[in-house]
Order: structure tokens, then C-alpha cells, then sequence
């Protein structure tokens, strides 16, 4: 059990409220339709184009007031939602990406990737892949100034995205923004699981998406912790609080991407669980974790 006094003192009303396991095979149906609700609060004038037939993008465009003049002209991220690849949208995402537009004056195109289980790997990362490619096309973006992000499922899928682009050599996405990313299938076993008491994404909900995403695949092609060889991957910053599940493993990935010459920032948050800064976005400690992702993204484009 995580006692309650070792939680951030920001986090501790709402971490007393929150579940250990809300992601299972029960419970996926559920959390997909309260998905779509979503929707009604998504931020207007967000254009969303289809960059395949099977995914989409929500583009979030700066401000004209802070839309970027100099060096920096061109630059794009690419954001990739969480839902530990079961759950989740593009929309979800809308008022950070909206942010990280208007603070950094870049452009920023949310995908909308295919689920899992029903669409297991090599589907979602294939429309990542679609949509890094579709952004990297645009006249308006500089294809070397692209950043690759993701929370979650999302910044493993970034990280698996990344190491993609870097085989294929077409696009070479220029920094990578991994915010507690979801990188290795064998943190957990169902055997042990439930020996700590994780908020919002446990041991068994780790278990649970990844099955559902490797589906019959090998994980070492797949899973981003897997990849042997991590040499000539941009400069990455890898986000992640000291009781989330991911921290572990987060932290050794951040270390290997070092080992292999990478560059590699890593900010961990005292005392913050799983997603804290989604679930209180006004605290001050989930503030100061977006400007360190702001800060990071500018020194990426000097």
C-alpha cells in the first residue's frame, strides 16, 4: 500500500478517491462510452483530417498572437493519447495540445489510432506512422523540426513510433516527449500484481493492455523496452511520477537511451501516481510538470 502521507501534498485529496484497477476487460465497454462524452467538452476550431483509412488527426493551430517567427518556424508535435491501448481519443488530449500550442506557437496534430484488442499491434502504431508521415508533408511544418509525444500508451506507442521512423529513414522525428510512457510488457506478471497499491493503473490493468495490444505478436518487435538497440534516437525527455508503475521501468529506459548516446532529460515527480496531472491540471505540481514538457520541447527547436 502507498501511505497516504508519502503522496504529494497536491495529489492527497484526490488520490484518497481514486481506483487501483479501473482497466479490465469488464470494465473497457464502460470507459469507452463515458469516452465519447468527452467529446461535448472537445475545444472549438479544432480541424480533424483523415490521414488514412483508418486514422485521423485533430490539428491544433497557435494562435496568430503566438505563433512562432523565427528559428523555431515550422515546428509540429506530434501527440499520441493514453488509454493503456484499449481506451481513449484524440479529443481527450484537447486542452493540453491546445496549450502546448498556444505556449509554445507550434502546431500540434492529435492521432486518432485504432484500439486494441480489437486491433492489435501492428495497427496503432501503423496510423501513428500514417500520421507522423501526413504532418511531416504539411507545407506549413519543418520535417526536422517535428517532435513525437505521447502520455501513457501514447508515449510508448511515441517511443515505438520513434524507433520506426529511425529504421525506415524517411522521417526523423527531432526529440521525443514520453510523459510516464507505458514502455515494458514485463514489468508485472499477474502473479504479482496486486503486491502494490497503484492508483489508476495497476499491475493487472498492465497485464490486461498489453495482451491486448501484442495479440500473438513476438514482443520483442513491438514492445520499446525490447529493442535492443536504442543508438542514433533523438534527444528524448521522459516524464513520470515515484509512484506510478511505469517509474522503474521508465527510468532504466531513460538510462539505456543514455548508454546508446542519447541525450536523454528525466524529471520525476516526488509523491505523484499515474496520470496526476490529467486529474488535476489547476495543482501546482502538475503545472510546473507542463512547463518542464514546455521547456524541454523549446530547447528541442532553439
Amino acid at each position: 500500500m502507498v501511505p497516504t502521507n508519502a503522496v504529494h501534498p497536491d495529489l492527497r485529496r484526490i488520490h484518497r478517491v481514486l481506483p487501483t484497477n479501473p482497466v479490465s476487460a469488464r470494465t473497457v465497454p464502460l470507459l469507452r462510452a463515458a469516452t465519447k462524452l468527452v467529446a461535448l467538452r472537445a475545444v472549438k476550431g479544432v480541424e480533424t483530417i483523415a490521414v488514412s483509412a483508418h486514422a485521423t488527426v485533430r490539428v491544433h493551430r497557435p494562435p496568430a498572437s503566438t505563433a512562432s517567427v523565427d528559428d523555431t518556424a515550422g515546428a509540429a508535435l506530434l501527440w499520441i493519447h493514453g488509454g493503456g491501448y484499449v481506451i481513449g481519443s484524440a479529443v481527450q488530449d484537447d486542452l493540453i495540445c491546445a496549450r502546448f500550442a498556444s505556449e509554445l506557437g507550434i502546431t500540434v496534430a492529435a492521432v486518432d489510432y485504432r484500439l486494441a484488442p480489437e486491433n492489435p499491434f501492428p495497427a496503432p502504431l501503423d496510423d501513428c506512422l500514417a500520421a507522423l508521415s501526413w504532418l511531416a508533408a504539411q507545407p506549413t511544418v519543418n520535417a526536422d523540426a517535428i517532435a513525437v509525444g505521447g502520455a501513457s500508451a501514447g508515449g510508448g506507442l511515441a517511443a515505438a513510433l520513434i524507433a520506426r521512423a529511425h529504421d525506415i529513414g524517411d522521417i526523423r522525428p527531432a526529440f521525443g516527449l514520453l510523459v510516464y510512457p507505458m514502455l515494458d510488457d514485463r514489468t508485472t506478471s499477474p502473479e504479482t500484481s496486486a503486491v502494490r497499491n497503484h492508483r489508476l493503473w495497476s499491475g493487472r490493468s498492465n497485464v490486461y493492455g498489453w495482451s491486448s495490444y501484442l495479440g500473438d505478436t513476438d514482443p520483442v518487435s513491438a514492445v520499446p523496452a525490447r529493442r535492443a538497440d536504442l543508438t542514433g534516437l533523438p534527444p528524448t525527455w521522459i516524464g513520470v511520477g515515484d509512484h506510478d508503475l511505469f517509474h522503474d521501468e521508465d527510468l532504466v529506459y531513460a538510462q539505456r537511451l543514455r548508454d546508446a548516446g542519447v541525450a536523454c532529460e528525466t524529471n520525476v515527480v516526488p509523491g505523484a501516481f499515474h496520470g496526476f496531472d490529467a486529474l488535476a491540471p489547476r495543482a501546482a505540481v502538475s503545472r510546473e510538470f507542463f512547463a518542464a514538457q514546455c521547456a524541454a520541447l523549446r530547447a528541442a527547436f532553439p
